[in-house]
């Protein structure tokens, strides 16, 4: 520590003051120190670290006995003590400075260093460590702005000299240099975090079909990837105008009201309402007190919300909450924003998939009343030729009894149950038989379109690719439309399965001139693994499966749906590279 100058400039001596000295590049702490603050990003990205190593050499070469650097916070203009030195049982530095307040505020607020040789003759001091006798600061600015200030103490009167504080302004300058590089490098890495738990985000999001799974997933990962104390996400009844909070993820494990409550008593009408992201600054505000959807945790300040909208509809909303007073910027919006809508889609995927397993078990479902109904009507047609027997025979008794002989009304009896017997027969080969008002022209491209968008959905879950281009000319059909659907899906369903790790699902449509007349072909070629030889001769047969989970029922309502369109079905190809199923149908004339 130099000794102190007969010469001290009166209390509050400032840089101006000192501004005729020369800078003291002759200082021999000068060269050290700024080589060693300047080489301080060789070092460290991490800027609070360079804070650190920034005061300890700060205190080091002035031998103060306590310092501090703080920075000022753009969001409530005071200056925050992020790195401090020296506190003691004596004293604590305070976390936060009123610009004007105190020497450390003076020198925010006139972008000045100040030197006080004594503390006690100085009406702008604000008595923190009782110990301390002298100090001085200086401002890091950049570009003519405050972003914090360089505090030391001494606790000797006359402990630092102009001198001093000519070097403290070197070094202040110094790190008005350094620290925005570091802030830079830590923006540019967070930003680069932030893309990447995007990018994993949207990976994990698109392959969660459970909605709730999906809904934990956003909330824990939205809440890492913004640096927030906790997420919550709102679903939206519009029908019934409620929100109901779906997920919630909280550091300090604290979970928002349960329920479905009025969204126009809730934070998150707004979002809903104006179908825009909204930031609110303070929500321990006394306007908030009355809104039903904020957790139950007094450490929450900020919030930033934004809607889940699908094609200009509200889904919910993603709600964003800190425990400090923050202002979003532009990045951390945009980057909200995305989730939201990334969710959105999500959400819809997973809700169509949903839709698809239950048409998968409605049409399983089908196929076993269909097979039944064509059981049903096997024995019935079976039944009539006996019956039809019974009734001769029964026609020629009768007239031989004698008048009055109770057979007499035997016979009618058994006359009125055969009767009712062919009624129940005939009503069953009824039922059984498709109404011919159902079938109707429709395009067979068309057919296999529509078919397509139904399975897309399971069909790009099973890594399959569709290829189908619809012939230049339409080509028309007489057929019933939902039997036809049933077939094509059921071969599609089939080659999916076909192929468990992915694969290529070939659909070509053509015709065919035969004897009959003019027939449509489809040909549905998939790479799989082929049908085994065993079974290729049978797999038309009722009940008859590859597959421990199958009904052996599909193929075998596919031929007969397309026997009674007067066309067929056929193994064309089958190898180990894959299998070819032809459909032909008759062309409508």
């Amino acid at each position: 520590m130099p000794p102190p100058s007969p010469h001290r400039p009166p209390p509050g001596t400032g840089s101006a003051a000192a501004a005729s000295s020369e800078p003291q590049l002759t200082d021999p702490r000068a060269l050290p120190a700024l080589y060693r603050l300047a080489s301080l990003t060789a070092r460290t990205d991490d800027p609070a670290i360079a804070l650190r190593e920034l005061l300890d050499l700060a205190v080091t070469t002035f031998g103060a006995h306590a310092g501090s650097v703080a920075l000022l916070n753009p969001d409530s203009g005071r200056l925050e003590i992020e790195v401090q030195s020296g506190s003691s049982a004596d004293g604590a530095l305070p976390q936060q400075v009123q610009p004007g307040h105190g020497i450390t505020g003076w020198c925010a607020l006139n972008r000045r260093s100040l030197l006080v040789p004594d503390v006690g003759l100085e009406p702008r001091y604000i008595v923190v460590r009782p110990s301390a006798r002298c100090e001085m600061t200086a401002p890091i600015l950049t570009e003519d702005n405050v972003v914090g200030v360089i505090d030391l103490e001494c606790d000797r009167v006359g402990g630092f000299s102009p001198a001093d504080l000519n070097l403290l302004e070197r070094l202040a300058a110094e790190a008005a240099l350094v620290l925005p590089r570091l802030w830079q490098v830590g923006h540019l890495r967070n930003k680069a975090r932030q893309l990447e738990s995007l990018v994993t985000a949207g990976q994990l999001l698109v392959t969660k079909l459970a909605q709730q799974d999906l809904f934990d997933t956003l909330t824990r990962e939205a809440r890492t990837m913004m640096q927030a104390q906790a997420c919550g996400l709102y679903l939206f009844d519009a029908a019934r105008g409620t929100v109901r909070c779906a997920a919630f993820s909280s550091e300090r494990g604290v979970a928002p009201p349960a329920g479905d409550l009025p969204f126009g008593s809730c934070l998150v009408g707004s979002p809903i309402q104006t179908r825009r992201q909204v930031w609110f600054a303070d929500i321990r505000s006394p306007e908030f007190r009355e809104l039903l959807d904020l957790p139950a945790d007094p450490a929450l300040r900020t919030v930033l919300a934004n809607p889940m909208l699908s094609e200009g509809d509200v889904l919910g909303v993603i709600v964003i909450f800190s425990d400090r007073m923050r202002r979003f910027d532009n990045d951390e919006k945009r980057l909200c924003a995305a989730l939201a809508s990334l969710t959105s889609v999500a959400l819809q995927n997973a809700r169509l998939y949903a839709r698809v397993f239950q048409s998968e078990d409605v049409l399983r479902k089908n196929e076993r009343l269909t097979t039944l109904g064509l059981l049903a009507a096997e024995i019935a047609h079976e039944i009539r030729n006996p019956l039809t027997v019974l009734k001769l025979l029964h026609g020629g008794l009768g007239a031989d009894f004698p008048a009055g002989d109770p057979r007499h009304t035997d016979m009618r009896v058994i006359r009125e149950k055969l009767d009712q017997l062919e009624s129940i027969v005939t009503r069953v080969l009824g039922f059984a038989k498709a109404p011919s008002s159902l079938h109707s022209r429709w395009s067979f491209a068309e057919i296999i379109a529509d078919t397509l968008v139904l399975v897309r959905l399971k069909l790009a879950q099973s890594k399959v690719t569709v290829h189908f281009t619809p012939p230049d000319r339409p080509l028309f059909v007489e057929a019933h439309k939902g039997q036809i659907q049933q077939v094509v899906l059921n071969l599609l369903i089939n080659a999916s399965q076909a192929m468990p790790a992915g694969g290529t699902i070939t659909l070509n449509l053509t015709t065919e001139d035969r004897s009959g007349g003019m027939m449509a072909i489809l040909d549905l070629k998939d790479t799989g693994t082929g049908v085994p030889e065993a079974l290729r001769d049978r797999i038309f047969d009722s009940f008859l499966s590859g597959r421990p989970d199958g009904t052996g029922l599909g193929l075998a309502i596919a031929k007969r749906i397309l026997l009674g369109h007067h066309g067929d079905i056929v193994l064309s190809e089958s190898s180990p590279a894959g299998t070819t199923m032809r459909v032909t149908v008759p062309v409508a004339r």
